[in-house]
């Protein structure tokens, strides 16, 4: 299968012009122009613009590969599967768990929030915009998520959300038939492999204990996205952390001893 790579540079609503020197010149940049206005505004059009680059992509008969600066996007990712009409089963990769609502944030930082969003709980502003329907929760595998605010922690035990602490059991619960969206944050990954994150945590699973597991699935399952929240290219002088998330993200698609024209990771 073809993979159409999707870069959108933004932060939550900021933009990020520096991963821009990611992306190849056969990506699609999603790169609307945004008002003066809102967090939630701003973010709400990134989404469907995403939502209907996806869509296409898709429609085209190829799969998207997105790249973002930051987990909510996930949801414009999710849209457009939907709106083609794809209902896949998502696996989330991820240090932390994004599920926490307004009521559970420590921080409030909108950014801890998408994958509970995605199933329906707490604020559905972003959903709404993006035309997506929440996700059952038994259609959600959450991997890792090592670091957990207490509130999110309780919430997570409530729901029908399936967290698997050890990447190792992944492969024995997915599914040859279901179609399958896997979301990597990068942060996941071993912080000896990996060091140069916005949100560190040490500990994680190493970088070629992954890869064979992504690779896995990639070979085994019907993988109809595949999206990676970056990385602090700022801090990663020495381009470390470039190549480890470059690799997990061929391993996502199949495609691991291939170029596949991604880009080297390092800017500038």
């Amino acid at each position: 299968m073809h993979n159409q790579f999707i870069l959108s540079p933004f932060f939550l609503e900021k933009p990020l012009p520096v991963a821009e020197r990611l992306a190849s010149p056969e990506w699609i940049i999603n790169k609307p122009q945004l008002p003066e206005g809102g967090q939630m505004a701003c973010m709400s059009i990134v989404h469907r613009h995403l939502a209907d680059i996806v869509a296409n992509t898709v429609k085209s008969g190829h799969r998207p590969v997105s790249v973002v600066g930051d987990c909510c996007a996930t949801i414009g990712v999710l849209a457009g599967l939907q709106h083609a009409g794809l209902m896949p089963r998502l696996v989330w990769l991820d240090a932390h768990g994004d599920f926490n609502t307004w009521e559970t944030t420590p921080s409030g930082f909108i950014g801890g929030m998408p994958l509970a969003m995605i199933v329906g709980r707490g604020d559905q502003t972003l959903l709404q915009a993006a035309s997506l329907a929440p996700l059952a929760e038994r259609d959600v595998i959450l991997v890792d998520a090592r670091d957990l605010d207490p509130g999110e922690r309780e919430l997570l035990q409530q729901s029908a959300v399936l967290h698997v602490t050890k990447v190792a059991a992944l492969p024995q619960l997915v599914s040859a038939t279901q179609p399958l969206y896997i979301h990597l944050d990068v942060d996941v990954l071993d912080f000896a492999d990996a060091p140069a994150m916005k949100y560190p945590v040490r500990g994680g699973p190493e970088l070629g204990t992954l890869c064979a597991i992504l690779e896995h699935l990639a070979n085994s399952a019907p993988v109809v996205g595949v999206s990676m929240t970056l990385w602090d290219l700022e801090q990663d002088a020495d381009g470390r952390t470039a190549h480890a998330s470059m690799a997990l993200l061929q391993a996502a698609i199949g495609e691991a001893e291939h170029d596949n024209n991604i880009g080297s990771g390092k800017p500038g």
